[in-house]
């Protein structure tokens, strides 16, 4: 029973150090570290908690007391400690305690195999490496090591907090950095309530890329969902009810209310895709981008994500920047000013990338841009990348974003669009009227979809032998609806055998996910057929035929399309079917695709703007020619050419505006290299997947190799019920990244991914392995040692991160029986092995065990706490050196950069103070012991 008062370890994350009971009832229970800063919800049946009860003998600490426990009552479900005279009750003692049952059940006999004692120790020891690491909750994230994503995720991570406009072009992964992002600061205990909003036609989306890449299980907030949660608790704000939120921004249009509620929910991060939809001039601010600004006064870290080039909307882009810092950007004309200064400086950035030579003009321009500062104005004569450094420390929009370019991140693939023109002289009246009704359809997607039958449709016979040319090759069909994917197999498996599989928003997630799989596998499925949902996140790049069945309207439609196969990596060309009926709508929008903007084989940046100017014409055409009127072909020669002229211009004012020196920040900032480096070194890990297969072993499940790199985990005879992730029977996963982004139903297995950090925690949480017993020939005569494994545990507030410093840090002593320490002393191989061939009768050397091990524990404990306290010293001198070198940095960019502020520079120093405070104080908590004895010693006892 929970009763509130009660003091409760979570056997999970003893770190926290005691939690308090604040509310419980039937089925739940909220606990409260409050040394940790960190409030937790339990479900009663399966909270892993352990009641923090201390016995006779032990020394409690609490009030401004300390004494060893001579007796325990319990009151009003409350334990009572009485000693020396004192009393203390439970709820009074103090967050920190050292609660131990490794040398009482070594004594009491009550001890595990050698084996089990070793892996514990493994657990330990490499739970502490890879919490230290920069890689740690993303190092079993389905992404690839992408050099410009990492840079950004590594540098925005490191900001405390993170408030940062993600700017790179479509299609180089904004969506994956801005997961990093969330993940690594969920991961570090920088966040705990994280908001995803976005447009309503992208949830589904970033559900899915939160879940199947970083293993973030987000809750989808509709009005359903938040009138349901009213229901069970009208008083009850519904934002409240999960920590991880993702909600359509059409949710908060037509009831204020549910804005006011999104906002009293307070966030630690916000999350929001498509900002430039945000309107907001010096005149007038829409409903929506209140909203946000309301959000992002209130939430400390904010991530914004657009791909619209700032060149065509300053003043749209200064609307986002005034979010995230609108002390910073509090003038539009300023900033107008400065964004034009940085323009001239960008021409003169790039002979310098070049390595020219300043010629005199090029000083002139640093000198008046740079009149004051002495300091760059000496480093004119000096090296080009010393003085690409100081141009970039000083450009005030490179802290605040980031922005990658298609043209120099690189590693792209070639586009081959290949035309399949069908004539329109062999199609029926029906066909025809068909094609209309689904053009119709496709233009006015709030309009009710027909139904199709494609059984007489010519695109299906083009289909039908582009297979049979290519037998080998793997095809993706992309179409716009679920309706056109069921009836586009109904017509293949009337006309053909081919092997095929469904991705759609009607299956669901594990449904889909299988049906990928099967896609990717070499004897699977040859063709795909994937509503546009299959648009939407997915890595499709085994395969290098696309099928475009139609065509959207939207350019960064089109683009997230052939984007499924045109991703960083690819190692084939992209060839891009287009199946087109002559003078159909799809004739049209083909045209004005391939001859206005070039998008079947470059990536435009400009599609957005291109559609706000002639997207409404180009849709009225099409129409027209599917009702069979071609007779308007000189307005669309017109648009086209209109169209291309347009891009053409603004392509040249894009490049033009380009501001180099924002694409240099990041490739030149002293933090951007850390996360590649310390993921490759996870990747490269071997022994870590050795401890993986061991560790699931250890809780009886089987593992099967499936094929390369494949292995089954088989829970049928697993020891427990609460193992994460087996709930639903066998499972396939993988320790290959490669293998894990071509196949999404696959697990990587890192040490931080959800079914392995929650098996460690399970195993050493659990009494499994803490105490065991070893006879040991090697030994000299008449000798015993004991092993001791302490764990240096630092209680801390969560988002202060002192893991990255001095996580729970194994340190294990022995010590003879003469109370001498034996440092480097291991156990001798055959002893081991013994160990693993017999039982040994332990109840006879019990009264012996209770003599030695407390006096030889004891001693133990005070090397124990001579070793802690260099560890301590190191984590501090290691933390002092990271953030006193951020914190002079910092403060010399202050004189130089307006973007770095005084609130950036005082969060370093406060993190630095509270962890020169914490640091010291961190405790050593008794994890396992280990007794070896020499056989003559026990029988001389």
């Amino acid at each position: 029973m929970f009763v509130p008062g009660q003091r409760w370890i979570s056997t999970a994350e003893p770190e926290l150090g005691l939690g308090t009971v604040l509310r419980a009832d039937d089925r739940h229970v909220q606990v409260l570290f409050a040394k940790s800063g960190v409030l937790r919800p339990y479900a009663q049946e399966s909270a892993p908690l352990t009641r923090a009860e201390f016995r006779p003998g032990q020394r409690i600490n609490g009030k401004g007391l300390s004494f060893l426990v001579e007796r325990v009552d319990i009151r009003d479900g409350l334990l009572v400690y009485r000693g020396e005279g004192r009393e203390l009750q439970e709820g009074q003692l103090d967050d920190e305690q050292s609660v131990t049952e490794a040398d009482d059940r070594l004594i009491g006999g009550r001890i595990d195999t050698v084996a089990r004692f070793e892996l514990r120790q493994e657990a330990l020891r490499r739970r502490a490496q890879a919490r230290r690491s920069p890689a740690w909750g993303l190092a079993s994230a389905r992404v690839d090591l992408i050099e410009h994503q990492l840079r950004v995720a590594g540098i925005a991570a490191s900001r405390r907090p993170p408030r940062v406009l993600l700017a790179d072009e479509v299609g180089l992964g904004k969506t994956i950095e801005a997961g990093m992002i969330v993940a690594r600061q969920l991961a570090r205990g920088r966040a705990d309530r994280v908001l995803v909003l976005v447009p309503d036609a992208l949830v589904n989306q970033w559900f899915v890329e939160l879940l199947r890449r970083f293993n973030l299980p987000f809750a989808i907030f509709d009005e359903e969902r938040c009138t349901a949660i009213e229901q069970s608790d009208p008083s009850h704000n519904p934002f409240e009810d999960e920590q991880l939120v993702i909600a359509g921004q059409s949710l908060f249009d037509a009831d204020p209310e549910r804005g006011a509620q999104l906002c009293k929910a307070h966030w630690d991060l916000l999350v929001v895709d498509e900002a430039h939809h945000l309107e907001w001039t010096p005149e007038s601010t829409s409903p929506r981008y209140a909203l946000v600004e309301q959000l992002a006064v209130t939430t400390p870290g904010v991530l914004l994500l657009t791909a619209t080039p700032e060149q065509l909307g300053r003043r749209a882009h200064f609307a986002r920047l005034r979010l995230l810092d609108p002390a910073r950007y509090d003038n539009l004309d300023a900033y107008l000013a400065e964004a034009e200064g940085y323009v001239e400086l960008s021409r003169l950035v790039d002979d310098l990338s070049a390595g020219s030579a300043l010629d005199d003009a090029q000083r002139s321009i640093l000198q008046r841009h740079f009149s004051d500062d002495t300091e760059l104005l000496a480093s004119l004569d000096g090296p080009a990348d010393a003085l690409l450094d100081a141009l970039v420390d000083r450009h005030g929009t490179g802290r605040a974003m980031f922005r990658n370019r298609r043209a120099s991140v690189g590693g792209f693939p070639q586009r081959h669009p290949e035309w399949h023109w069908l004539s329109s002289d062999d199609i029926g009246d029906d066909t025809r009227q068909m094609l209309a009704a689904e053009c119709h359809a496709d233009m006015h997607p709030e309009a009710a979809e027909p139904v199709h039958d494609y059984a007489e449709d010519p695109r299906l016979g083009a289909l039908l032998e582009l297979l049979q040319t290519h037998a080998d090759a793997k095809f993706l069909l992309i179409c716009r609806t679920q309706a056109k994917v069921l009836a586009i197999e109904e017509a293949l498996r009337a006309a053909s055998g081919v092997t095929v599989a469904r991705f759609h928003e009607g299956l669901g997630m594990l449904q889909r996910d299988r049906n990928a799989a099967w896609f990717a596998e070499d004897d699977g499925a040859r063709l795909l057929l994937c509503s546009e949902i299959g648009s939407e996140g997915r890595n499709f790049q085994f395969a290098h035929h696309l099928v475009l069945w139609d065509l959207p309207l939207d350019p960064d439609l089109l683009e997230q399309r052939i984007g499924r196969l045109d991703r960083i990596g690819q190692t084939h060309d992209i060839h891009v079917h287009l199946p087109i009926v002559v003078d159909s709508a799809q004739h049209v929008l083909a045209r004005w695709y391939d001859e206005g903007i070039n998008a079947l084989r470059a990536s435009p940046a400009d599609g957005r703007e291109l559609l706000r100017r002639f997207g409404t014409a180009l849709a009225d055409l099409a129409i027209e020619h599917a009702r069979g009127n071609n007779t308007r072909d000189q307005e669309l020669d017109a648009l086209i050419a209109e169209t291309r002229a347009t891009h053409e211009a603004l392509a040249a004012e894009l490049d033009a505006g380009r501001d180099r020196l924002l694409e240099l920040a990041a490739t030149r900032e002293p933090e951007a290299e850390a996360l590649a480096h310390a993921l490759r070194d996870a990747d490269g890990d071997g022994g870590s997947n050795d401890f993986v297969l061991r560790l699931m072993d250890s809780f009886g499940i089987g593992i099967e190799e499936q094929g390369p790199d494949v292995l089954l985990l088989d829970p049928q005879y697993l020891s427990t019920e609460a193992f994460p992730g087996l709930s639903d029977g066998p499972r396939q996963a993988t320790f290959s990244r490669s293998l894990a982004l071509a196949r999404e139903d696959l697990p990587l297995l890192r040490l931080d991914h959800p079914m392995v950090s929650g098996a460690t925690d399970l195993l050493l949480s659990s009494e499994a392995g803490n105490a065991t017993f070893l006879i040991d020939d090697a030994l000299p005569a008449r000798s015993a040692m004991l092993q001791t494994v302490f764990v240096l545990e630092c209680v801390a507030d969560q988002k202060l991160d002192a893991a990255r410093f001095l996580p729970p840090t194994p340190l294990t002593v022995t010590v003879d029986s003469r109370l001498a320490p034996r440092s480097g002393f291991t156990p001798s191989e055959p002893a081991i092995r013994r160990a693993g061939e017999r039982r040994l009768d332990i109840e006879r050397f019990r009264k012996i065990l209770a003599k030695l091990v407390p006096p030889m524990l004891e001693a133990a404990r005070q090397m124990a706490e001579h070793d802690a306290g260099q560890v301590r010293a190191d984590a501090l001198r290691e933390a002092s050196q990271a953030l006193g070198h951020k914190h002079q940095r910092l403060s010399a960019l202050k004189a130089i950069n307006p973007a770095v502020l005084d609130a950036d520079i005082q969060s370093v120093a406060d993190e630095l103070e509270a962890l020169e405070r914490e640091l010291p104080q961190a405790r050593l908590r008794l994890d396992a012991v280990r007794f070896v004895a020499s056989p003559d010693f026990l029988r001389l006892r």
